[in-house]
């Protein structure tokens, strides 16, 4: 690949983070090939359209394909540069441990060892445990053994290898993945160099360059930090419940405190990469994590305390109807992957069938799950006037905007603090039953 011309790239992978990716590449002048398994994916794509909720995506994706800069297939085809974004998630084993699934990357490697050529740059982007990367350069190496692979050759490499996670957030992903810093990783020096020369044709963020297994690790560690200090506020609300107090008071006063900045606490966490990633350290060093695998056992943990209340409050009122507002695991977005508010709703609606109505303005249906449970979906308007009881659960623009007057009159259990005026907001007296019961 030369410095001076604008390489064609393959993007594996055309999910939450693959096809922003795709796109933003696209949009610094590139050729792009979106590869997926899915033929809906790609016709959705190739119409100009997308197939998931991402803020100002649609207008980028219409445009770069208009433009013939990027376009969507289920084969792949030749490029200068391969980026894999697959899914990686966990096996959960018979011994209830969390194993890593990488079987997605391998198939990845797999086909982009099919076109590969001397020149080209294969770039792992997905969340993967430590070692992935090499694994994935072996593959390569045992289905290539025409090419000169970095680490295994001292001669010159043909290829290029190298692993870089994205670190965004949902909702703003196209500004990060411009704007945020990146950690490069190669499998040498020299492989770290060329990854770092295509990322700077489209972030402006700060690139540093490292190696693999550290970049790997890198990854892993930002999305555990965040699940210990969110454990840790989860913690203190189910605390709090038992002892009667308001959370959003004690973190309030507390983070007046100028070394002190307590998290919001939730219903859980969700996602497929803080409720996830975690586990990928746990099993690489499963000795040395006790707190890591406590803080995930504490943000699971709160799912249950949280649907305890909750039943204990909609056994209270038998007459009411409720509204759970919320599946998605984060506020303004359609993903509902590992989402605790959907575990939450669910659990609900098989215990309570048609008294449970959940409002989801990012779910054009509800999911596979509450089939014949009796449960309907109807909007926040249809909530505010039939339902007695509110369960909020994701903190949705459209649910904190709900003014005082529509909702005072309302049974509230707002595992969000989103609405910190509420007069009849569920705590005290319910927490205690709930949790005695």
């Amino acid at each position: 690949m030369k410095s001076d011309t604008k390489p064609d790239v393959c993007v594996v992978g055309l999910g939450y983070i693959g096809l922003p990716t795709a796109a933003v590449i696209a949009r610094a002048g590139c050729r792009v090939l979106g590869l997926d398994v899915s033929q809906t994916v790609v016709d959705t794509i190739n119409r100009g359209e997308i197939h998931i909720e991402e803020v100002d995506l649609d207008g980028l994706v219409q445009g770069v394909v208009s433009r013939g800069l990027l376009s969507a297939s289920t084969e792949i085809a030749a490029a200068d540069v391969f980026v894999i974004a697959v899914p990686t998630p966990f096996e959960k084993t018979d011994t209830g441990e969390h194993a890593p699934d990488i079987s997605y990357v391998l198939a990845a490697g797999r086909s982009v060892a099919t076109v590969l050529k001397p020149g080209d740059v294969v770039i792992l982007e997905s969340t993967s445990p430590v070692g992935t990367t090499d694994r994935l350069r072996d593959l390569i190496a045992e289905l290539r053994p025409d090419l000169r692979i970095p680490g295994l050759t001292r001669d010159t490499p043909d290829v290029s290898i190298a692993y870089c996670p994205e670190r965004v957030l949902p909702g703003r992903i196209l500004e990060e993945l411009t704007n945020n810093d990146r950690s490069i990783g190669g499998i040498t020096p020299r492989c770290a160099r060329k990854a770092l020369a295509f990322y700077k044709r489209f972030v402006r963020g700060e690139c540093v360059t490292t190696d693999a297994r550290s970049a790997e690790m890198t990854k892993l560690v930002e999305n555990a930090y965040r699940d210990v200090n969110i454990a840790f506020a989860n913690e203190l609300s189910m605390v709090s419940d038992r002892m009667g107090l308001d959370v959003w008071e004690v973190i309030r006063l507390a983070n007046r405190h100028p070394r002190v900045n307590i998290l919001t606490p939730g219903p859980g966490v969700g996602g497929h990469c803080i409720a996830v990633d975690p586990w990928f350290i746990v099993h690489g060093a499963p000795e040395d994590t006790p707190l890591i695998r406590t803080a995930r056992g504490v943000n699971d943990r709160k799912m249950s305390h949280v649907i305890a209340r909750a039943e204990a409050l909609v056994e209270a009122n038998p007459e009411a109807k409720v509204a759970c507002l919320g599946l998605a695991f984060k506020a303004n977005i359609d993903d509902f992957r590992e989402s605790p508010a959907r575990f939450v709703t669910s659990r609900l609606a098989r215990k309570f069938g048609s008294r449970i109505h959940v409002v989801e303005p990012y779910a054009a249906e509800l999911p596979i799950e509450f089939t014949d449970t009796g449960v309907t979906q109807i909007d926040i308007d249809d909530a505010l006037e039939t339902c007695e009881i509110l369960i909020v659960l994701v903190d949705h623009d459209v649910f904190r905007v709900v003014p005082l007057a529509e909702r005072a009159d309302k049974l509230v259990y707002d595992t969000r603090g989103i609405w910190p005026d509420q007069p009849r907001v569920v705590r005290d007296e319910d927490a205690r039953l709930a949790l005695t019961a």
